[in-house]
């Protein structure tokens, strides 16, 4: 038995008096559903939204567009961070690639916006942080 399905079957032996080893397997059949509900590829997609917000300028630049609620100019962005042309660019690119941030090419400048994915998340975190 496994370390963490023994520690298991001592709570399962504490909640419910008395614990049989068909307890634990049963036990263990719920909670690899509940696993499976999740999906890896789900986990993994949220994830890669979560690691795009986990950095500074990402962060701003995602709050600005949140707040600007229209499109700013790359241009305008990069008054915003002070990182480098490249850097704003990477950082934009992974924003978008997490469905945080769309663009369009306006003639020369490309504009971009946050996305509904990104409203609903700062939303959610402005909820939680005290002032």
């Amino acid at each position: 038995m496994t370390q963490a399905t023994e520690r298991l079957r001592r709570y399962l032996d504490d909640e419910l008096g008395e614990c049989r080893s068909e307890d634990v397997s049963r036990r263990l059949d719920e909670l690899d559903a509940l696993e499976a509900t999740l999906g890896r590829a789900r986990v993994d997609a949220e994830l890669d939204v979560l690691s795009a917000l986990a950095n500074g300028t990402r962060y701003t630049l995602t709050r600005v567009l949140v707040a600007a609620a229209e499109e700013l100019c790359v241009c305008e962005l990069h008054a915003v961070v002070d990182v480098s042309e490249s850097g704003l660019s990477h950082a934009l690119s992974t924003l978008v690639d997490a469905g945080l941030v769309e663009w369009r090419k306006d003639g020369r400048w490309k504009k971009y916006r946050a996305t509904n994915r990104a409203v609903a998340l700062v939303t959610v975190l402005e909820g939680t942080v005290g002032e």
